[in-house]
Formats: C-alpha cells, sequence, structure tokens
C-alpha cells in the first residue's frame, strides 16, 4: 500500500510539473536568436466577469512631443554652485576630474528601479548615470564593456538614445566587445570607438525567429490537449495542437522578423556611414574574423582591454605609470541629481513600474521579483488617484500578460485614475495580451519602434492525461453533482460535446469582452478592432500604424507627453516619484 501512494504522489507530481510547464511555454514564444519573447496567453482557468463599461474617449490623434534630448550645459552661477555642492558631497559621491565611467552591459536587464545594491542590471539606473554623467564635469567619457545580452529590442534601444544623447555633450563613449552579436552590435555602433580582443568571438549572421511545436511529444507521453483558441493568430494553441506553423503564424512572425531586421540593417549603416545594401551583402558572407570586420570598418581596432585602458590614458593626459581614474556603474548611481545641479521643481509625476508575468494575488512562493501582482498595483494606482500632490501618471510596462481577471481590475483602476489625471502608458519590451490590456486604459500609448505589443486575443485549454495514466498504471475517479462539475476536474477524459460547447462559448465571451473594450479604450469600431485583433502581436511601429499605439518612443518622449498633458511646460524640470524609491528622468530626485 505504501508503495502504491508513493507511486501516486510521484505521478502526481509530474502531471503537475507538466502543467506548469505547459504554462511557462504558453507564455512565450522565440521571436529571435536571442529569445526575444512575449506573451501570447491571456485566458487563465476562471472565465471572466466584466461591469458593465462607462463611457471613455481617448486622446484625439495629435502631434506629441517628442522628448528628444537637448544638451544645454551648466554655466555661469550655477556652475559655480554646482562645484561648491560637488566640493561638499558625502564621501561616496566624490571624484577626481577627469574620471572615466565604466559600465558592463551583459546578461538580463531589468526594467525595475533596483537599490542601489540590489544584484543585475537595471534599465532605470543605466539611463539615470547615462544622464548624469553628461552633466557631471568629473565624467570625461564611458568606456562600456558589451557582452552578450538577454533582453528585448526595446530596451537595447533605449541604451542605444542614451548613448547619443550622452554624446551630444562633447564626450567620448568607447566600446569593448569580446563576444558580439546583432543586439550587442546594434549599441556599439552608436559609440565613437568600437575595440575587440583578436580572440573575439563575433556573429554577425542575420536573426532568425524559432517556433517549437509540441503535438509530436505530447501523443509520444499519451497527452491529449483540448485547447480553444480565439483569435486566428493566437500561436500558443498551435504548439500545442499543431506539428508545424500555420500560414497565419507564419504571416505574423515573418512581419515581426522584417521589422527588426530593417530596423538593425537602417541604424547600424546610418552609424557606420554605409549603404544599407553593403551591411546587408557583408551580413551574408558570413564574417567572423575580427580582421575582416576591421578591414570593413565594422571595429575601430583589434587590441586587448589592457591596450584599449592605455589608449584611454593618451587620450586624458594620464601618465602611464598612474592609474586611470575610473567609476563603475554600481558605485556611480549612489551620485545625487541634486549634487550635480539637476534639481527639479514642485510639480510631481508619479512613475508606476509594472514588470513580469501578470498575477492577481501574491502567493507564499513569490519573491520580490516574481512580476505584477495585481493587487499590490491597485494599491500604488490609487495612492496616486487620491493624492492631489501628483499632476500626471506615467504606467510602465513590461509584461506579456498573464492572469485574465488581474489584468481587467487593474485596466479598470487605471481608467478610474485617467479620469482624474493625465495618464501615459509607455511600453518596454513586451506590452502584449494583459500588459496592453492596462496600456489600454491611459489616454495615451507610447512604445519603441520594437516593443512586442497587441496580442488581443484568447488561448485556453485542458490536457486529456487518459493514455498517460494508462501508460503508468494510474487511475483517478470523480463523483460530481451538477452537469458541469468535471469540466474542469476530469483531465483522465476528453471533454462531453456539451462540455466542448461551454467550454467554446467561454472562451468565446472573453474574447469578445477583451476585444471591446480595446476597441472602447481606443475609439475605434468593434469591426476595425476585429481586424487588428485576432490574438495577432505587433511590432510597436506596426502597432501605431493600426491604431493600438498613439506614439513612437521611449520613456523620455512619456515624460514629454504628459508634461503637456498636464501643463507643465515642457522646459520646465520635475520630479518623479516611483514606489518607495524616487527616481528622476533627468531631473531631482527627492523623499516625499
Amino acid at each position: 500500500m505504501r508503495q502504491t501512494h508513493g507511486n501516486m504522489s510521484r505521478t502526481r507530481i509530474a502531471i503537475q510539473r507538466f502543467r506548469h510547464t505547459y504554462t511557462a511555454l504558453s507564455s512565450s514564444a522565440a521571436l529571435t536568436r536571442s529569445q526575444f519573447q512575449c506573451s501570447q496567453q491571456h485566458l487563465t482557468r476562471a472565465p471572466l466577469l466584466f461591469h458593465a463599461p462607462r463611457h471613455y474617449s481617448s486622446s484625439p490623434k495629435q502631434d506629441y512631443p517628442t522628448g528628444d534630448f537637448d544638451f544645454k550645459p551648466i554655466t555661469g552661477w550655477k556652475k559655480f554652485t554646482v562645484n561648491l555642492k560637488m566640493l561638499t558631497a558625502f564621501p561616496w559621491e566624490r571624484l577626481r576630474y577627469g574620471t572615466l565611467l565604466t559600465i558592463k552591459l551583459r546578461g538580463q536587464i531589468s526594467d525595475q528601479l533596483n537599490s542601489r545594491f540590489s544584484p543585475g542590471l537595471s534599465l532605470p539606473q543605466i539611463c539615470d548615470n547615462f544622464f548624469k554623467a553628461t552633466y557631471d564635469p568629473r565624467i570625461s567619457g564611458i568606456y562600456l564593456h558589451i557582452d552578450i545580452l538577454n533582453c528585448g529590442w526595446a530596451k537595447v534601444e533605449e541604451i542605444r538614445r542614451h548613448i547619443l544623447n550622452f554624446r551630444k555633450s562633447g564626450k567620448f563613449v568607447v566600446a569593448y566587445v569580446p563576444s558580439c552579436r546583432e543586439k550587442e552590435y546594434y549599441i556599439a555602433c552608436a559609440c565613437e570607438e568600437i575595440y575587440a580582443p583578436p580572440s573575439a568571438y563575433f556573429s554577425l549572421f542575420g536573426l532568425t525567429v524559432q517556433a517549437p511545436f509540441l503535438r509530436g511529444v505530447l501523443e509520444n507521453l499519451g497527452i491529449e490537449p483540448e485547447v480553444e483558441r480565439i483569435g486566428k493568430y493566437k500561436s500558443v494553441g498551435d504548439q500545442l495542437t499543431r506539428k508545424t506553423m500555420s500560414e497565419d503564424h507564419h504571416e505574423m512572425l515573418t512581419a515581426l522578423l522584417d521589422n527588426i531586421y530593417t530596423n538593425w540593417l537602417d541604424k547600424v549603416s546610418s552609424a557606420r556611414g554605409k549603404k544599407r545594401e553593403d551591411i546587408e551583402n557583408f551580413i551574408n558572407k558570413g564574417v567572423y574574423q575580427v580582421e575582416r570586420l576591421k578591414e570593413e570598418g565594422f571595429l575601430t581596432d583589434i587590441i586587448y582591454d589592457d591596450e584599449v585602458i592605455t589608449r584611454l590614458k593618451e587620450r586624458l593626459q594620464v601618465k602611464t605609470d598612474k592609474n586611470l581614474p575610473m567609476v563603475d556603474n554600481r558605485k556611480y548611481s549612489g551620485v545625487r541629481k541634486s549634487t550635480l545641479g539637476l534639481s527639479g521643481g514642485k510639480e510631481l509625476i508619479a512613475i508606476i513600474r509594472a514588470s513580469g508575468s501578470i498575477r492577481r494575488i501574491e502567493s507564499s512562493l513569490s519573491t520580490r521579483s516574481s512580476g505584477i501582482i495585481g493587487e499590490k498595483l491597485i494599491e500604488k494606482i490609487r495612492k496616486v488617484r487620491e493624492s492631489n500632490k501628483y499632476k500626471a501618471a506615467i504606467i510602465r510596462i513590461d509584461s506579456p500578460g498573464g492572469d485574465a481577471l488581474a489584468s481587467d481590475l487593474m485596466w479598470r483602476e487605471i481608467r478610474l485614475l485617467a479620469a482624474s489625471k493625465p495618464v501615459i502608458a509607455s511600453m518596454s519590451d513586451v506590452a502584449a495580451s494583459g500588459g496592453y490590456y492596462m496600456a489600454m486604459g491611459a489616454g495615451v500609448i507610447v512604445a519603441e519602434s520594437l516593443t512586442l505589443t497587441g496580442s488581443i486575443g484568447v488561448v485556453t485549454g485542458k490536457f486529456n492525461l487518459g493514455k498517460l495514466y494508462e501508460k503508468i498504471g494510474f487511475n483517478k475517479e470523480i463523483i460530481s453533482r451538477g452537469r458541469y462539475a468535471e469540466l474542469r476536474a476530469a483531465e483522465q477524459r476528453s471533454l462531453r460535446p456539451d462540455e466542448a460547447e461551454l467550454f467554446s462559448k467561454s472562451a468565446q465571451h472573453a474574447y469578445k469582452q477583451f476585444r471591446d473594450k480595446a476597441a472602447l479604450s481606443r475609439s475605434m469600431t468593434v469591426d476595425k478592432m476585429e481586424e487588428v485583433a485576432q490574438g495577432r502581436v505587433w511590432t510597436g511601429k506596426d502597432a501605431a500604424s493600426h491604431g493600438l499605439v498613439d506614439a513612437i518612443g521611449g520613456l523620455s518622449r512619456a515624460v514629454a507627453i504628459a508634461k503637456l498633458k498636464a501643463n507643465i511646460p515642457l522646459d520646465r524640470q520635475g520630479k518623479f516619484k516611483h514606489g518607495k524609491l524616487y527616481e528622476m528622468i533627468g531631473f531631482n530626485q527627492e523623499v516625499i
């Protein structure tokens, strides 16, 4: 008996692990060789119940401020006060004149504002340090170590934009790339000089799209997926029910890949002063030797890190026997903007960050960085709405979606917030499915050109594990009351016809509510929204052309639009609050 019980326990554990794997797979699809992912799952186990919608009107089409950076050097009396502040700054803020800021870009980059001592890279802190260094008279230049990145193209674009902004100050940015693919080179080509060691790994061979299909694996295991997919482009269902790519799936992924590849060719050719055709021809030659890359003008020189430091010493007129004064990204994060004279005005704009998969409530196994917890985000939104000190709010979204009910509840709170003050949605790498659901509650949506967004569709399903149970000798019997009581519980058999009909109607109902609310939020007719919904994922650029997004740009453009909507002069500095931490987007940082 004990042995039988042990086998049954292990069987249940295996099933639970498989269900977890299914959830993980259904939340994302590979889009490039660098694992650019976006969620395509919207519906969870429980059907949605919505309140009757109120009428809201989204912003009319207009020309929004670009938020482009305009460098204005600090002069006169303000320059004197800045020098005085730096002399009296905290010990950890003090730097020598001629200091080089070093930043290592590799691995994952979070869209959250981490504390100074948190592990990993934070996009807000990277951009913040670029901005501070632009005005810091003690910083002479930036030395970037760029290695293989694991983030989306929107974050890469944001970093690249800040490199170009920094160079407007007349200071230099030098890149060192020991290992380089398309994303890494996309950042590096914005720098003044690019160096690599003789043994560097370069693979500028182009981009790929990958889509895994599990139907054959499931058949071998004796598992039958019963999937209800609403939206011909909602490809998560295909991954479970098909062995090859459908025409609609192929169409969508091809469009995404073409957008990314075209953008890469255009930006790289412009940065290197070459024709786009020449860049593409070079890519198609499959060149991996760094010597060829230097000959073709993709690299400044082939030297080791210590040799780059020697050249930087010469550039900064530091004696060869002396150490080059440097400060790393983490330590420089401790330099306050007020120390550099970058204080803001009285107007306060809230920045609410929402990153990761969406869940309604926090589980006992949750960690601080385990995604978006709906009830917690709603608390933040309500605090901003109930306070009169915030002139506007920005919802910064980097989410592939998740729990449908949580998405709807957050959408409702964002709509209520937008009814009391300007709300701008700023999209990072991905704001798809539930991530787009949140964004469409804002008055204006801003996305990067390569943000992955949309995915207005529904996919839900269950597994029939009957054949698997037979293989492993496991049995399960159910006693139920109610015609549809076994709809979710009976995983050892297929759905009955009446159960399958109810299952389908529930999914259709959820899709119609999602689509109709998207149409309402974007001031479209339902028929027009249907044309761009169907579970299709769009790049930010294409989403803008179809009315799903209002403007293309990063967080700086969202800030500029928020100031416009809040009647704050665009040239006036302001304060920005984020949760318990107070962040500045080029302005002041102050605890309230």
